[in-house]
Formats: C-alpha cells, structure tokens, sequence
C-alpha cells in the first residue's frame, strides 16, 4: 500500500500530455522486445506510448489485420468506433479510421462533439447489437466495432479492443488471428499500409451513440419508478466517457441525476492515487472512490463509472460496497422484478467471484454459470438469451431487456449505477441495506484477493495444472469438495486452480504481467478462517507447484 493512497493527486503524478502524444507518432517499436509486440489480454491490446507499446505503429497495424479478419469472415456491414478520454485514445481513434476507411471499411465514428464524442464501450456494444438485430449470424450485412480504450488504466496507457458482431469482446481465436496479423505488419513496416486522407475522414459517416443508448434506456432499467420516487442520486464519470451520458439521462430522462467532477481532464489531476500511488479510474477502489466522500452527505446514492464506462461503483451511506456484495443484490433484486425474464435462463459468474452469488442464484431456482475470468465467456449466453445477467468479481456486470433479449454484450458500468438507483426508488432500501438482509439469510462471506511470489516457471505451470496433481484432503479444516482446473459452467479452462469447501474456497491464478500469482479467497466463517484459507492456500499451491 502507498502511503499515499487515497489522497488526492498532486502535480508531480501528472503526465507529460504533450510528450506522451509525440512519442505515439515518433515511436518505432522494437519487435524484438515482447513487451513491443502486439498482444491482446482479455480487454485487448494495451500498453504506453512512453514504452513503445501502444504507438501509432501499432494501431495501424491492428486495424489492417481487423480489416483483413472482417472481411475474411463475411461481414460487410458497418464497422462502428469509439474512443474514451485517454490521451492516446482520440490519436489512436483516428488513424484506426484512416486505415480502415482505406480498405473499403464503412466506418460509423461518433457524431458529437465535444465531451458527447467520447464513447462508453457499452453504447458501443448496443449500437452493434442494434444494428444486428433480426440479422442472421451469415448475413454480410452484419456490423461490428472497435473501442479504443485501456478501461481503468493509468493516464499515459492506451488500448485497442474489438468486438464482433455479437456485441462483446472478441473470443481467442479472433483475437490470436489479429495479433499474429498484426506483428506480420509491424515487421514489413506500417509505412506500406494505405490510409485515408484526411478529406476522407472528415466525410466518415458518423452514429449518434449517445442519443440511441440513452432514448433506450427505458427498456432495461425503470426509469419511471426512480423518476416517480424522487431518488436523488449523483454519478460521477471520473473523468471519462459517460461525462455526456450522465448529463443526458438528467435531461432526456427527468431524473433527478447530479453530474459530479470537473469533466475531462486529460492528466486526471481531480483524481485520488490508488492503492499503488498511481491515478486510476477505478470505481470499485475505495481509494480512488475517496474523490467522491465530500459528497457522501448530500446524496441518496453516488455512482461511479471508469474511463470507458464498463466499470460501476456503488456508494451508499454506508461507503463503497463491495463490488461482490453489490453483484449478490442486483442479481437478487432482477430476478424478483423481472417477470418476463425466461424461467430457464441462467445466471453467470466468474469463477472468483463470492459464492454469496451461488447462494442466492440457489435460492431463486436458477441454473448458475460459472465461467472463467474474462467477460468474453458470458457473450454468447447474453446473445441467445440464455444467461439474463453476467457478472465478474471486478465490478464489471450486464444484464438482459425487460423482454430477455440482449441489451450490452459488453460490461455496463452506467446500466449497474442505474439499477442501484432502481433498487432503492422500487424498494425503499439501499442496496447496502439489502445486502445485509442477504448475509442475514444465506450467511456472510469474508473475501480477499492477494499477490504471491511466482517465477516464470511456476506460472507456466500453475496455467496447466491438473486436478490430480492435489492430493490434499482438506483445506483449513474443511474437507475439500472440489477441485477445479476447468470452469464447471463452460468447461473453458481456468488457467489456474480452484479449491473448494463447504464454507470456503481459493482460486491460484497466474499474473499475465507480473513474476506473482493472484490468490482468491473466500470464507463463511470470518476473518480469522479467511486468513487460514489463505495461508493454507499458498501451502497447497507451493506443494503443486514444486
């Protein structure tokens, strides 16, 4: 923890926006530095300009090969794009377009301007699914996108992510294709890559995602009951896309909705430091949510989105809830007061979020999807109709229409701020106060997530452990019930271990960019038990791992 953590920014955490900016369009990667190359994680390719690993080089290379994957799988319909408030993003954004619109790409970017021309990933998500709705999955007229953001990620990072014409986050298979593309490009030099002039970007066609996003609103989330309620909430975008969102759900919508924060700022200086001392726009982290504490008194209700808008905070007048405490409630309180919902449709989760989830999803009769991390996995579920709500333990969530059908495939911080603002107009209660009637009822979970030491090799073997390399009985007491190297909900696998007992489990996975493992754990029997999880946890682990 830094000792500086909650506290607001000073000048010297500030970045250079100027030099950030040149080192994008003077950097020549190194290709023969793994760190340079192309490399999409769970949310896409990301990195810093100021380490050669987000630069423009880069991003005409990604969109070549997006532009190659598209029409090598059939789809000729409109390629939507939208940026977030990052510093790289608007540059990136830009040469993305002259590239595609180079290769015949009917690019759809944002019609606003100003602060409306940031785009949140989940309107980006909708427009896509608007658009595809009643296509068939062949028909060639089908849209996808692209969304350049790094979500929560420091100031002086930039990412590229693309979504397919299911709406979410682009499975492996596409994503391995387009980086593997990408690298090819990077190493015959971008400088070969056909761009648009700029003549023929001024005349890109252009998509009001604000306005469909907002005007649909109605569909999802009652609008009229937090209206008829008089809740009187706050929203706070943290600097990020939904700064013209949050103001036009006020307007469009009557809601009684206080837009919070000094708008874009593309250096973050408003913002606390979080846990590490860095400036994050991270709407789960207390630390970072302490920018809005000043508030807390005038508020029923204060949410928080990060820079893209697929994060949620929740801060009620008891503090920021825990984002597995709030996901149990949503998940509680939708499926009393959706009743159009499909009976058979399931309720998904990471595999290391609370098992209060479990719990609750037992209660109310459905089947629990338990997937790996990664929002990918609840992609086709939301698409079908078969999942009506989708979860992970890091504050990232969706959830269906009013009629089952799909809203976002993508994370939805603003749908997550709007339905605790519904909870507490339809209920009468909190979300926090509804969660302590949960814990009152099915018991109360104590989690924690901690980094352990890991070398490489160790990593590389914890990703490919299999369930009979455990042969402990028992965990912390508890005789273990499950051992977990696949996601019981998919059969994906987990890239890791999970462990499980009656009252509590772990789950071991291995950092993608650290020489450390993350250890997830979980008691229903307190504080004190957590903690011999956790150290029996490391035990187990060390003794797999050799």
């Amino acid at each position: 923890m830094h000792e500086r953590a909650g506290t607001p920014a000073l000048p010297d955490d500030l970045i250079d926006v100027a030099g950030l900016l040149r080192a994008y369009a003077e950097t020549t990667p190194d290709l023969a530095d793994p760190a340079q190359r192309v490399v999409f994680g769970t949310s896409g390719h990301r990195g810093s300009a100021l380490t050669g690993a987000f630069t423009e080089s880069h991003i005409a290379a990604i969109s070549a090969a997006i532009a190659e994957y598209r029409a090598a799988q059939g789809i000729r319909g409109p390629l939507f794009i939208g940026a977030d408030t990052h510093p790289l993003s608007a540059p990136a954004e830009r040469t993305a377009v002259e590239v595609l619109l180079a290769a015949d790409v009917d690019v759809q970017r944002a019609a606003g301007a100003g602060d409306a021309w940031f785009v949140p990933t989940p309107a980006l998500s909708h427009a896509i699914l608007r658009h595809n709705r009643g296509l068939s999955a062949s028909d060639p007229a089908r849209a996808d996108g692209i969304v350049v953001t790094p979500s929560h990620n420091p100031p002086a990072d930039g990412g590229f992510k693309y979504n397919p014409p299911h709406g979410g986050p682009a499975d492996t298979d596409a994503t391995n294709w387009i980086a593997a593309r990408a690298n090819e490009l990077l190493a015959l030099g971008t400088g070969t890559i056909p761009r648009a002039t700029g003549a023929a970007v001024a005349a890109a066609a252009s998509y009001d995602f604000l306005g469909a996003y907002v005007d649909d609103l109605g569909a999802v989330i009652d609008v009229a009951g937090i209206r008829d309620a008089g809740i009187r909430f706050a929203a706070h975008p943290l600097g990020g896309a939904s700064v013209a969102y949050w103001a036009a759900i006020r307007d469009r919508l009557g809601l009684d909705v206080t837009v919070l924060g000094d708008g874009v700022d593309p250096q973050w200086g408003f913002m606390h430091l979080d846990w590490d001392g860095k400036i994050r726009m991270d709407p789960s982290s207390a630390h970072v949510m302490s920018t809005v504490d000043a508030f807390r008194g005038e508020f029923d209700l204060i949410t928080g989105n990060d820079a893209d808008a697929d994060r949620h905070g929740i801060v009620t007048a008891d503090g920021l809830m825990n984002p597995n405490h709030y996901l149990a409630v949503a998940i509680d309180y939708l499926l009393t007061h959706r009743p159009d919902w499909p009976v058979t449709a399931g309720i998904g989760k990471t595999l290391v979020s609370s098992g209060l989830i479990d719990r609750v999803v037992a209660a109310h009769g459905r089947q629990l999807l338990e997937v790996p991390v990664g929002f990918k996995w609840f992609v086709p579920g939301l698409s079908d109709g078969t999942v009506v709500f989708g979860g992970e333990e890091s504050a990232g969530a969706s959830f269906q229409r009013f009629d089952g059908s799909a809203w976002s495939t993508d994370k939805d911080g603003i749908l997550l701020a709007l339905l605790a603002a519904e909870i507490q107009a339809v209920t009468g209660q909190s979300p926090a106060q509804r969660y302590r009637e949960l814990v009152a009822r099915f018991g109360e979970p104590s989690y924690a997530r901690i980094d352990a030491p890991a070398a490489p090799a160790q990593k590389a073997r914890l990703g490919v452990l299999a369930p009979e390399d455990v042969t402990d009985t028992e965990l912390a007491g508890d005789p273990i019930t499950a051992i977990l190297t696949r996601a019981p909900g998919n059969d994906a696998a987990i890239g890791g271990l999970k462990v499980q007992t009656d009252h509590a489990w772990f789950a071991a996975r291995p950092s993608g960019t650290e020489d450390v493992m993350k250890i997830y754990a979980e008691s229903f029997r307190g504080p004190e038990h957590l903690a011999r999880v956790q150290e029996a946890a490391q035990a187990l682990v060390a003794r797999v791992l050799g």
